[in-house]
């Protein structure tokens, strides 16, 4: 973020850290420090002496860049852990169907509050909102608001709605957004557009939101080749007729042809994958090795809290010991085994490859000279000591708890293992009061112990 014209410049120095940048020139450095200035990584070096800034002793700590999310329904934060043996059916017809018609706009305000704060509190410093309740401009508006307070970097991926005859402008309300909330790009809040896709919706339907999208300058982010859902070879289609490029994720993507592959990598289109829920809910295998093998550099997602944890350690766990089970158990059935995966590759996934698919390689993803202060110092603690590999530590050993200090943009998000600045029990109870009021509208029954409200 570039400083405000008149204001006092921010400074903040990191000292004495080892440093995982994910750069291809600095690479990791056992000992180093980090300035930052206004929200800039302006120097990272051995030793740097900066005496206006604000010292953040890293000393003891593996510092690296804010894991990034590329998927993650954040309305269903106060739903999370609701389907924890649901499949994919259960999830389409109990959260799409019955929750999110029941949501009000302070729902969503309550529920996307509560997982973007999540989120910075294991290390995710951003998050593309796949925000599909936007049964009313009031409920696009609750969006927005939380994820601002928050203080989270964002994709806002304006969705369809959950509910009918609301008053909601979908995709139309998109140009509106970009005009009013999103005219700049240089703030912590970018947009794109959360799709129907071909393979399930009508044609003018779909081309129409992409036209809209594009003429928004809006990233476009869809669901893609689910094991038993919509029709095959639409995303084969879309690329042909020229509809695929950069500005495209494609999510999920298990059932892809490889003839869709080959497109999606030509075109520069970005994939984003989320490996414990599509194993666990039945998407289909994860096509870690599938975008590997056509030159892509996958990114990672949570998705859905309502069947998975919002951290980034989970994800890269899984991601990692899936391509490797997957590549042993072709070796041992006599195939010729791809190469296997190491720990750093899925640390790029998780940050540089995630920065990609969100348009924000040029801001994020990285430490380096340019890049904005999005930094994570993670304590080694009593489940990692003694640490013999920094990125081995960091993906097969840490976990939340491992999260010490978080940054955005130079701002001390998270500092000694707590959230700064925020009021937790107002949180607790706002998530509560909309968690009662959303099961009591659809219906559900809540199997949850009282006494832990």
């Amino acid at each position: 973020m570039s400083g405000t014209q008149g204001a006092p410049e921010r400074a903040v120095l990191i000292k004495g850290g080892s440093i995982i940048s994910m750069d291809t020139d600095l690479g990791e450095m056992e000992s180093a420090d980090i300035l930052i200035r206004d929200g800039v990584i302006v120097e990272v070096a051995n030793s740097i002496d900066a005496q206006d800034s604000e010292v953040i002793d890293a000393s003891g700590m593996i510092v690296t860049p804010g894991f990034v999310d590329t998927h993650r329904h954040l309305w269903e934060g106060i739903i999370r852990n609701a389907l924890p043996d649901g499949t994919l059916k259960d999830y389409f017809e109990t959260v799409n169907h019955r929750f999110g018609p029941a949501y009000e706009a302070e729902d969503v305000y309550a529920a996307t509050l509560v997982s973007a704060l999540g989120a910075l509190n294991a290390g995710v410093t951003t998050v593309l909102d796949w925000a599909h309740c936007q049964n009313s401009p009031a409920h696009t508006e609750a969006s927005i608001a939380a994820l601002t307070e928050s203080g989270i970097r964002a994709v806002f991926a304006f969705g369809f709605p959950t509910a009918e005859d609301r008053g909601h402008r979908y995709p139309i309300d998109l140009l509106r957004l970009r005009r009013e909330v999103f005219s700049s790009d240089d703030q912590l809040l970018t947009l794109a557009l959360a799709t129907l896709s071909p393979e399930h919706a009508p044609d003018d339907v779909v081309k129409e939101s992409w036209r809209v999208a594009r003429e928004a300058s809006a990233r476009i982010t869809v669901h893609a080749a689910m094991e038993g859902f919509g029709q095959p070879n639409q995303i084969e289609r879309f690329g042909r007729e020229g509809l695929l490029g950069p500005d495209v994720t494609l999510v999920h993507c298990p059932t892809l042809t490889p003839t869709e592959w080959r497109i999606a990598a030509d075109t520069g289109t970005t994939v984003s994958i989320s490996t414990p829920i599509e194993l666990q809910m039945g998407h289909g295998e994860p096509p870690i090795q599938r975008a590997i093998d056509v030159g892509l550099t996958p990114s990672l997602s949570v998705d859905v809290e309502t069947s998975m944890p919002g951290d980034f350690f989970t994800q890269m766990r899984a991601t990692f010991v899936q391509q490797r089970g997957a590549a042993f158990a072709k070796l041992y059935a006599g195939g010729e085994a791809p190469k296997l995966l190491g720990v750093r590759d899925v640390l790029r996934f998780a940050t540089t490859g995630g920065a990609a698919a969100n348009g924000l390689a040029h801001k994020v993803g990285s430490i380096a000279k340019g890049k904005e202060g999005d930094i994570v110092l993670l304590r080694p603690q009593i489940n990692t000591i003694p640490i013999n590999d920094l990125a081995g530590a960091v993906v097969l050993g840490m976990d939340v708890s491992n999260v010490d200090t978080v940054l955005v943009a130079g701002r001390v998000m998270k500092r000694e293992g707590r959230l700064v600045g925020v009021d937790l029990d107002a949180v607790k109870q706002r998530v509560y009061q909309a968690r009662d009021r959303v099961y009591a509208r659809a219906d559900i029954k809540c199997e949850c112990a009282k006494h832990l409200g």
